[in-house]
């Protein structure tokens, strides 16, 4: 299994976050990871994005280029950076939130998440990035979810430990939402 993901949006979406919990996950299962986060000039409504691996072999590079098994993106320009660097039969996971174009193309598996109204829903628009995580979750198995619970712990600390119910619930509606 090698998973190539590219994660993207403004900044303040979560995006370099969800990259870190799903690489700190893919450590806690012993797994070869690689995080590369790019920022553009501004930190919060700037773009932001960041390419992370999950394998069980050897990361040769951890620059993605052309060939991520799968995108997540949050925002309308990140749809339009991003949606060609999908290989064909890979999947591409749409924030229809607030992303109302349809993907281009027909060659990979598209899925329309409206992230933010589930997010909201749970009475926290900041958990939209783990309603998407959580539907990334559910259609690779890339990890597992309480490996992500783990993760959160490690990359959170104790400090944001009252945050676990709502992120666990997060992820949870997210797998939801694609079993449906």
């Amino acid at each position: 299994m090698q998973e190539k993901v590219i994660m993207a949006g403004f900044g303040g979406q979560g995006v370099m976050s969800m990259g870190q919990l799903l690489t700190y996950s893919g450590m806690i299962e012993n797994k070869n990871v690689s995080w590369l986060p790019s920022y553009g000039p501004e930190m919060r409504g700037g773009t932001a994005n960041c390419n992370v691996m999950v394998s069980d072999s050897l990361i040769g590079s951890p620059i993605i280029t052309n060939d991520a098994t799968t995108a997540i993106v949050m925002n309308l320009p990140s749809l339009i950076k991003f949606e060609s660097d999908v290989i064909s039969g890979g999947k591409l996971l749409i924030n229809s939130s607030l992303i109302d174009k349809k993907a281009d193309r027909d060659d990979v598996e598209v899925y329309y998440i409206p992230a933010n109204e589930i997010a909201s829903e749970l009475g926290n628009i900041k958990v939209a990035n783990m309603v998407m995580l959580g539907a990334y979750l559910e259609l690779t198995k890339a990890v597992e979810t309480e490996s992500v619970i783990e993760a959160f712990k490690k990359v959170f600390g104790e400090r944001k430990a009252e945050f676990i119910p709502l992120n666990r619930e997060a992820l949870k509606r997210g797998a939801e939402f694609i079993r449906k």
